[in-house]
């Protein structure tokens, strides 16, 4: 067994540990790195570098079939399909390459290839081992920053896994698999109409499969207001995507023609209520019901250190477990499950270590100024629908329930993407803008953006909304014509009691 010891073990090769490591490094500290897997985690891999490349692929044949509304001819529009994927795959090697030569060009920094568990503690430090191919590999270290990430969650239904714990047909997929196939889909059934389901199902919609999405709840995207769902259950139907709602999986049977789906769904045909029973057939299912926590294999316990129910781990808003020296990065930790977090967490990581560790004029600077905390973080998110939806903080039904709980009062206004210029002008006319304000403070306290550029446009709001503002200032601004966000003013000039 080989032995190292090192200042820093970051374990899991997320968003948050790259670029940690490198700047714990640059301070003149041995750091080690660990990755069982591929550099980069789940955002490079099979996350937003894939899926995003794709998407633009799927877009330009979605324009191209479009052409005669804008007065352009192209003829038939034919989908080479493993092109696209190629080009998907080219864009992922070189992300991942460029971090590889990253970390390996930088002094300070060592990466070990392996699945790492930590085995104790003692005077020297934290205990762990590597198990990787070149054997097991003992590290001693003084602190201990985990960004393990997430993978996907697979509900035990009849017919999904095999005895093994895999999926039980190579034709059952979750998103990794799915970006492994080398010929489109003829008929694709996506479980689960949140966001990771309705991309892909956009997506491959465009890129030429038939696209069905089973959704157990009222509606897809639950986590939405009702505006928003119906605008993106009907901008999908659009294209020819099948939804179906209110119904549960309840069993796959395998054959040589395809898979067999079963499916129930409460029945209003009678008074008796009950159940009504249907058979699908697809050619391909994709799993898209969440994601676990990677932490199971940690042996956290051996430090002290326990998860909740799901195996996240609970910490502080400097993202200190319950054991001194150990953070938790990423999503882990509960407090985003998107890469944009996971990087947050690692520059507040960083900015704290400056402050205990920084040297002003010859002398240390303590910890008497503000320590950065990811409570004081206002989190956006999008979902990358064509057109897209962004949200930050809250909407009208979680300001309902804030209303009813607290007495709370709020300013609401909404505005149809369609009564927008620029978005008529482009023929991109789908979706709706939110603004949410606080009665008394007139701050805003949520917005959501479905529509053209809505992920970047809500990011105009969620840095607004980090200053404190009144809205006043915002509507009573110059903006710039003919863009979407012009209409800002117009839409403040709406707001009225929620």
């Amino acid at each position: 067994m080989t032995n190292h010891t090192c200042d820093a073990l970051i374990i899991g090769a997320g968003q948050a540990a790259p670029a940690l490591a490198v700047y714990l490094a640059s301070l003149g500290e041995r750091v080690m790195l660990v990755e069982g897997h591929q550099l980069g985690g789940t955002c490079v891999n099979v996350g937003c570098t894939p899926t995003k490349t794709l998407r633009k692929s799927a877009r330009v044949a979605y324009l191209a079939r479009r052409a005669a509304e804008f007065g352009v001819n192209t003829g038939e529009v034919t989908i080479d399909f493993a092109k696209a994927m190629d080009r998907m795959h080219e864009r992922v090697a070189s992300s991942r390459g460029g971090l590889e030569s990253w970390l390996s060009g930088t002094p300070g920094v060592t990466v070990l290839r392996g699945w790492a568990s930590l085995s104790g503690r003692t005077e020297q430090g934290f205990q762990a081992v590597v198990q990787g191919e070149s054997g097991a590999q003992h590290i001693t270290a003084s602190r201990v920053y985990l960004n393990t990430g997430t993978r996907p969650f697979t509900p035990p239904i009849s017919g999904l896994l095999g005895a093994d714990g895999q999926m039980a047909d190579p034709r059952i997929l979750n998103n990794e698999g799915l970006l492994q196939l080398r010929e489109c889909p003829k008929h694709l059934f996506i479980l689960g109409g949140s966001y990771i389901g309705l991309e892909f199902a956009q997506i491959f919609r465009r890129l030429g499969a038939e696209v069905t999405v089973i959704e157990p709840s009222a509606r897809i995207a639950a986590r939405e207001d009702d505006i928003v769902t119906h605008a993106l259950t009907e901008f999908l139907k659009e294209e020819g995507v099948q939804i179906i709602v209110n119904s549960t999986l309840e069993k796959v049977v395998q054959s040589s023609d395809g898979l067999q789906l079963h499916l129930t769904t409460p029945s209003t045909q009678s008074a008796q209520g009950g159940e009504k029973a249907s058979i699908h057939w697809a050619s391909h299912l994709l799993v898209a019901t969440g994601r676990l926590p990677n932490t199971e294999l940690l042996n956290l316990a051996s430090i002290g250190l326990t998860t909740d129910a799901r195996g996240y781990l609970e910490v502080n808003g400097q993202l200190e477990t319950g054991v001194p020296h150990v953070w938790a990065l990423g999503d882990i930790n509960k407090r985003g499950a998107f890469t944009h977090t996971s990087y947050h967490d690692f520059e507040i990581v960083r900015d704290n270590v400056k402050l205990t560790r920084g040297v002003k004029n010859g002398t240390q600077v303590g910890t008497v100024q503000a320590r950065r905390s990811a409570d004081d973080r206002v989190t956006a998110y999008a979902m990358f629908t064509d057109p897209p939806l962004g949200r930050v903080g809250l909407n009208r039904t979680a300001a309902q329930v804030e209303h009813a709980k607290t007495g709370r009062k709020f300013l609401i206004a909404e505005h149809a993407v369609r009564l927008v210029s620029r978005a008529k002008e482009e023929s991109e006319t789908h979706g709706v803008i939110q603004f949410i304000v606080d009665a008394q403070t007139e701050a805003f306290v949520g917005a959501t953006v479905l529509g053209i550029n809505g992920d970047e446009i809500i990011q105009v709001i969620s840095n607004y909304m980090a200053t404190g503002a009144s809205y006043r200032l915002m509507r009573d601004s110059l903006p710039v014509h003919p863009t979407v966000t012009e209409f800002f003013p117009t839409i403040l000039d709406k707001l009225k009691p929620l």
